[in-house]
Formats: structure tokens, sequence, C-alpha cells
């Protein structure tokens, strides 16, 4: 978006004078410029499907077979609602959503809700490294800890060299491409789901008995605030006009970002509960992880799962530890530019910390990556309710009519998001505690 940061679109005066057109007259986008416009929401698509997205996919189909398809609706409402939301009050306000915090809120409110966000990305790249060392274990059946220092190698030197970003991005982009091809031809392959069971699972919403915090987990993981508000400082990068709030393409974006996530985790879910689910096995370790693949793959599962999480963990590294980075010095009024020294460096200490602390844990690296994905859950309610009070704000639709239905699928969106991590981390947290320490 071409906004000055520190220049905010006026509140008063004429819709024409506060955007510098008049929305009624934007002209809607062909379907072929609509797909040029299409940027940030692959780049978050990338970033949300992880190996703490596999592994929790895998682990919803595995232990609740087709009971929680259900689930999919609401992530598709909260993913679509949470980005045009944030959309919309960019381009409102003239500001990307933390900064939008800082203007009507102040520093401390900004400060607070950049730091929540940070710690939600951090904890998510502990997943991903972890999930990184787990693939590696599947393929060559060493240490997963060996496997991540291989991969974080790699990854430093993507930062500090130029030119290799892309390189690099592209075929992790195949190796996930891979992965949606092969989850797919395995449902294939398994016969296809029951479409009757999927069909109930759809339709009869109900958390079984033990699956309030995986469900918080798969929410967290599919659909949080955290990649709308990202995606306000990617559309800087994209050059989105304020234009494009109108003219169909932000939506378009927002669309495209969610559905491929659901179709993805969607498939992992649907795999987990034709291949694990009448085993009765609980995904407790990466190797059966491999399980997943095995109808359709036979012996060359685990190593083709190997490089899909590997694929999948090392593209969401990329982008995820950069993103916490920028949203700590969003929320902190520093430098957010992607390629500057000082996100950088962040990067770089934000992962050794990381690395520290996963290899500390004595557990199971599926369990470590499980608990990270709920512990990303602290974002939605911090962020989101500063988002949710400027949405509402009546001074930013003079003279034009208010979103009411986005206001009030926002509303609902938080306020289901706001009771599912409270039950959840209320009863769960001291299992996760003793589970982090105790291994």
């Amino acid at each position: 978006m071409e906004i000055a940061l520190n220049q905010p679109t006026k509140t008063v005066g004429t819709v024409q004078e506060r955007l510098g057109f008049n929305p009624s007259e934007v002209k809607k986008l062909s379907f072929k410029e609509l797909v040029k416009k299409v940027g940030p929401g692959i780049i978050l698509t990338g970033i949300v499907i992880g190996p703490g997205n596999i592994t929790t996919s895998a682990m919803m189909g595995a232990n609740y077979g087709y009971q929680m398809m259900w689930l999919l609706i609401p992530i598709i409402i909260m993913g679509i609602t949470f980005t045009m939301t944030s959309y919309r009050i960019s381009i409102m306000t003239g500001m990307p959503i933390l900064h939008a915090i800082r203007h009507y809120y102040g520093g401390i409110a900004s400060g607070f809700c950049g730091v929540a966000l940070f710690l939600s990305c951090f904890f998510f790249t502990l997943g991903n490294i972890t999930g990184t060392g787990a693939g590696v274990n599947l393929i060559f059946g060493f240490d997963w800890r060996i496997g991540s220092l291989i991969m974080l190698g790699i990854l430093a030197f993507c930062y500090l060299t130029k030119g290799v970003y892309s390189k690099v991005e592209k075929g992790i982009t195949i190796c996930i491409i891979g992965m949606i091809v092969a989850f797919f031809a395995t449902l294939i392959a398994t016969g296809g789901p029951n479409i009757g069971a999927m069909a109930q699972g759809f339709v009869s919403p109900k958390f079984p008995e033990g699956s309030l915090t995986t469900s918080l987990a798969y929410i967290s993981t599919n659909a949080a605030v955290t990649a709308g508000i990202y995606g306000t400082y990617l559309g800087l990068e994209k050059k989105w006009k304020k234009e494009d709030l109108f003219n169909g393409a932000m939506r378009a974006d927002a669309i495209t970002h969610i559905v491929t996530v659901v179709l993805i985790s969607g498939a992992i879910v649907l795999v987990g509960a034709i291949v694990l689910n009448p085993t009765g096995e609980t995904i407790k370790a990466p190797a059966q992880l491999g399980e997943l693949l095995r109808p359709f793959l036979g012996t060359a599962a685990p190593i083709v799962m190997g490089i899909a999480i590997i694929g999948a963990g090392f593209s969401s590294l990329l982008g995820n530890t950069q993103r916490g980075v920028v949203l700590l010095n969003a929320g902190l009024n520093k430098e957010t530019g992607l390629e500057s020294k000082p996100v950088k460096v962040l990067c770089l200490a934000c992962l050794a910390v990381a690395t520290v602390i996963c290899f500390s844990y004595g557990g199971s690296p599926t369990q470590l990556i499980f608990i990270a994905n709920v512990a990303t859950s602290i974002a939605t309610p911090v962020a989101g309710l500063f988002m949710l009070l400027i949405l509402w704000k009546k001074e930013l639709y003079e003279g034009m009519e208010s979103p009411r239905l986005l206001q009030v699928s926002m509303t609902i969106c938080y306020l289901f998001a706001l009771y599912m991590t409270s039950s959840a981390l209320q009863t769960q947290v001291p299992k996760l505690i003793n589970s982090f320490i105790g291994g």
C-alpha cells in the first residue's frame, strides 16, 4: 500500500478528500488483473503451512476422525474476517495495523500488541525449528537436533547473503506443492473419505472429550489475526494502493490465502481420519506422520513426508521469523523493512534463542510442535481487541456506508476466539507446562 506511515489518512471531510478518490467510481478488476494483484496472501499461506500445521491437522484426523471437520467453517469465516479487517483498517486510517493502534491508543498499547504478536510468532518458530529436524529424522534417521542445526545453517546463509532467498524460496515452494499433491493423491489412493461421516462432521459442531486444546491449536495455526496484521506490512512491499480495497484485489487476496490454507490442512485432517484413526493411534513421534502417506507411497512414505515437513518448516521459518521481528518493531515504532539490517540481526538472534529452547526440551519434537501451536493463540485476544475497537470507529466511515457485515463478523469471530482461548488455556496450561518441563 502506498501509504506514508507517519501521515495517517484524515478522518474528517468527504470520503473523496480523505482517500483521494471516490470509492463508488473505482472499477472492479477482471480475474486476470486480480491474479496479478494477489501476493501477500500466498506468502502468508507459506508461513502458516508449517510443521505445526501439518502435525496439528494430522492430530485432528487421527484422534477424532471426521468429528472436527466443522471447524473448517469458522476457520474460513475467521480467516477472511481477520484479514479483511486488517486491510480495511489499514486503508481507512492510512497506516498498517500496529501503527494505527499507536495512533489511536498510544505507544503502550501498540508496544504491548507488538510484544504479544512477536511472542506468538516466536512460539511458532519453535515448532518450525523442531519440525525441520523431525523431517530430517524421517529421511535419514539421525537425531532431529542435528537436522535442525543443518537447516538453521542454511537459513542463516539466506539471511546474510543477497539473491539466495528467492532461489531457496522457489525450491521450497516446489516441496510444498509436492506435499499438497501427495496428500490429495493419498486421499484418492485410500478410496477417499467416508462421505456420510464427513458430512456428519460438518453439520454436528461439538467438542469431543479432551479435544478443546487440539481444537485451539488447529484454529490458532489456521486463522489468527497475526496473518492479517502482517499482511498490511506485506502490502507495503507489494505496493498496493488504497483503490485495491475497493476494486476487489484485497478481498481476492484474503480469500486466496484462507482457501489454500483450508484445502491443505483439511486434506491432512482427512488423511489422518482415513489412515490413522481406525488404528486408534495417537501422534507422539514424527515417524507416525510418515504413516499418513504409506497407503500411497509404501516404504517411501517417510522420505516423502520428511521432505514435505522440511519444505514446509523451512519456508515457514524464512517468513515467520521476519514476521515476528517486523511486528515487534512496528509495535515499538522501529524499522520494519524486510531487508533492513536491524530486522535481519534480530531474526538471527531470535533463531539462536529458539534453538536453545528447542534443544533443552526433553520430550518428542512432535509434542513441542503441538505446545508451540497452542501458545500462538495469545495474539488474537490481545491485538484483535484493538482491531475490533478501531473497526467500529464511526469517524472512519463519514460520508460512506459502514461495513456492517464485517463489523458484526469481526465481533463474533473475536468473541469465539476469546472463548476458545480462555476455555482451553484455563484448563490445559498446567498440563502443557508439566509436559514441557518433564518431557
